[in-house]
């Protein structure tokens, strides 16, 4: 039986809702899923283009209702279309994205941002925040939930034993110090906690070799200080082609690697491969799930 993936139409004023029917009706899809679309039944009140607190509203509660069904069963998993963080924010939304969000709705106190692609597999320590505040945010505590839940959703996608390295904050990973202490106060220890607790993971490594090295298959994943330093690797490498996935859950979620476009919407020239590429990863976790007959990752 093909599993119901539930494909939520993201900002309304984007190209969520186009890149969502389209993907809905992609034969690959259909092939491995029923496709089920969330959003708002009518799309005329919102102008595409325009950033409003009704848009943020909408995507919120398309979401929201994606997530219910997701918890009850009546869908094996969410795929989502891109949402706008100032329209979020402008309908009084305390949340700056999916992941965020999906982790409050699920009471998942544990969760990260994985961007997998063939040539890549990529998680972000720190997401959505300055990169003045980057070093602050990378504590000991915060390093090894990431570290931890990255080794435990892996096996997910096939890798039962990931090798992961870690990517150093500073030039040269720290040079010993020479350019930044982060690598050996708090980069180095945790690795060490990690390997000593039977985790697969080395580093940390200047950041400007560790991806060549994992996309040459050295490792299996690497795992990101900030967003910029991951995404652009991925999105290098594989734009279009990457899905975004929240490990952590007890839901299946992936989505897209690029934002709402509003600079096209409406138009109907919007590329809709990664929303498929997405749909095509939720249909295939999700059956990995009923398989395995676990509930979690």
């Amino acid at each position: 039986m093909k599993p119901r993936v539930a494909i939520t139409a993201g900002d309304p004023a984007g190209i969520g809702p186009e890149i969502a029917e389209k993907a809905a009706a992609d034969s690959r899809v259909r092939d491995v899923c029923e496709p089920v679309i969330y959003g708002p039944p009518g799309r005329a009140r919102f102008q595409p283009g325009v950033v409003s607190a009704d848009a943020g509203r909408a995507a919120y509660d398309a979401i929201c209702a994606a997530t219910r069904d997701a918890q009850s069963g009546v869908v094996a998993a969410i795929a989502t279309a891109p949402v706008n963080k100032l329209a979020f924010s402008r309908a009084g939304l305390p949340w700056k994205g999916h992941t965020d969000l999906l982790a409050h709705l699920t009471g998942s106190s544990s969760v990260a941002m994985m961007f997998w692609s063939d040539p890549l597999k990529v998680v972000l320590a720190t997401v959505h925040i300055p990169l003045a505040d980057v070093p602050r945010a990378l504590s000991a505590h915060q390093l090894d939930e990431i570290i931890t839940t990255t080794a435990r959703g892996l096996p997910a996608f096939g890798i039962d034993r990931p090798r992961l390295a870690l990517a150093g904050l500073n030039p040269h990973a720290g040079e010993e110090g020479l350019m930044g202490d982060e690598e050996e106060r708090v980069l180095k220890p945790v690795v060490a906690a990690a390997r000593a607790r039977g985790v697969q993971i080395d580093g940390p490594f200047p950041g400007d070799t560790v991806f060549v090295r994992a996309s040459r298959g050295e490792f299996d994943a690497v795992i990101a200080c900030y967003h910029d330093q991951g995404l652009i690797p991925v999105k290098l490498l594989a734009f279009g082609r990457a899905v975004n996935v929240t490990l952590g859950l007890p839901i299946v979620r992936t989505s897209v690697d690029h934002g709402t476009a509003f600079d096209i919407a409406g138009r109907g020239v919007a590329d809709p491969s990664s929303m498929i590429e997405a749909t095509l990863l939720a249909a295939r976790l999700a059956a990995h799930r009923q398989g395995s007959g676990s509930h979690r990752r």
